[in-house]
């Protein structure tokens, strides 16, 4: 290790400590819309020492027990462990730990490796096999959807496979993020992935490339409906939503679908944004509560785009900025929603920068609607519920979701 990296280690070291012992005051004052001693067990547990930690013990008293229990560990590692040691891993390993014990699903630590790697894919360029990922009921990674003519659609992966390896390994209730890393690679290089289908498993073989993201899809359908799909909330993506309104209105479209079914969310801001394409300027568009229970209302900013008559489809997979949107178009009378009840992602994190590039992504408020409804757990219902018919063959499929809408706009 050069004197650069253990600059760097010791800078860690001394920011965690900082970090852990001022969260709860970053966190309660920050909202931004924007991760055997020799084969005994017995043995080994009593020469480490229990913990004297309780559920209701202060901060500092925690601090002060992991740091013991870790000076403990480090011992019967120096003394016993013949592997080599990676003390960046190690250290990254405890932080993971120390932020899992929060057991909220949506707060993570990532290293500078994984922040670049997740900041890169959400700019709209990676290398890798080109497909959305969302997360089931179960908390299973699920292909959202294939991006056009990107190598996971030429292999045949389909939008609702569930991912269960990577490379041969079990990946099956882990973190979306983590996995996407697994999957990424050099271009030009191979990953094999193994998905579960209804009732079946499928492998494949998938050649990385570069991948150029485009968020938006359009179609005109009969009656002068333009017809937008909208894959992620990712950053541009409000941009080019506008833009294809625009060119849309211009083809003819005078009323439109907003297509967000397995759509998982991504910036809020971005989502804002487009609220602010329907609604017009000074109406209430999203409720957040912060952990003291501070209420703050946002406000579309800008003068609407368009006065469009709009439909919008959701499903069990639309969350987080996506619900947010749903929500601040029906309340404001702009859209109905046609599908099946949302995700139920209701709340927002803020990303929290480390000294060494690493982050904390952390859960730091609840958002519901203009009118005040619950989403977080609870999702929304559509106005009008409609299910999907699985189809044995691609040929028979019929989207009755869309349909659907196509009939209430005409």
């Amino acid at each position: 290790m050069d004197l650069y990296e253990k600059k760097q280690l010791r800078y860690k070291y001394i920011f965690i400590s900082v970090m852990i012992s001022c969260i709860v005051a970053i966190v309660t004052s920050s909202v931004t819309y924007m991760y055997c001693s020799r084969g005994s067990g017995e043995n080994f547990f009593s020469f480490i020492g229990k913990r004297n930690t309780t559920a209701d013990a202060s901060s500092d008293e925690t601090i002060s027990a992991i740091s013991e229990s870790l000076k403990s560990f480090r011992s019967v590692i120096d003394n016993y462990y013949i592997g080599d040691i990676d003390e960046t891993k190690l250290l990254d390993g405890a932080i993971k730990g120390y932020v899992k014990g929060l057991e909220d699903e949506y707060s993570e630590y990532m290293t500078s490796e994984e922040w670049e790697e997740y900041q890169t894919a959400a700019l709209g360029n990676y290398v890798g096999i080109g497909i959305y990922m969302g997360t089931d009921k179960d908390g299973n990674t699920i292909v959202s959807s294939p991006i056009k003519g990107s190598p996971a659609e030429k292999v045949g992966i389909k939008t609702e496979d569930i991912i269960v390896e990577v490379d041969g390994e079990n990946v099956l209730g882990v973190d979306s993020s983590l996995i996407a890393t697994k999957i990424k690679g050099e271009a030009g290089t191979k990953v094999h992935l193994k998905v579960a289908r209804k009732s079946e498993y499928l492998e494949f073989d998938v050649t990385r490339e570069e991948i150029k993201i485009y968020h938006v899809e359009t179609e005109m359908k009969e009656g002068n409906i333009g017809y937008i799909s909208l894959l992620t909330f990712d950053e541009g993506c409000a941009e080019e939503l506008k833009n294809a309104i625009i060119d849309l209105e211009k083809r003819g479209a005078k009323k439109f679908i907003l297509d967000l079914r397995y759509n998982g969310g991504g910036l809020v801001d971005e989502a804002l944004k487009i609220a602010n394409f329907f609604i017009p300027k000074g109406k209430d568009v999203l409720i957040t509560v912060d952990s003291n229970g501070e209420k703050v209302v946002t406000k579309t900013e800008e003068d609407n785009i368009t006065d469009a008559e709009l439909v919008v489809l959701v499903n069990e997979y639309s969350a987080s900025a996506s619900e947010i949107l749903v929500g601040a178009l029906r309340d404001n009378g702009k859209a109905k929603l046609v599908g099946t009840k949302t995700f139920g992602k209701g709340v927002i994190q803020n990303v929290f920068s480390l000294l060494d590039g690493s982050v904390l992504k952390l859960t730091i408020a609840e958002y519901f609607t203009p009118k005040e409804i619950k989403i977080n757990k609870e999702g929304l219902e559509p106005d009008f519920e409609v299910k999907l018919e699985k189809a044995e063959k691609e040929e028979d499929f019929v989207d009755t979701q869309l349909n659907k809408a196509i009939e209430i706009l005409k």
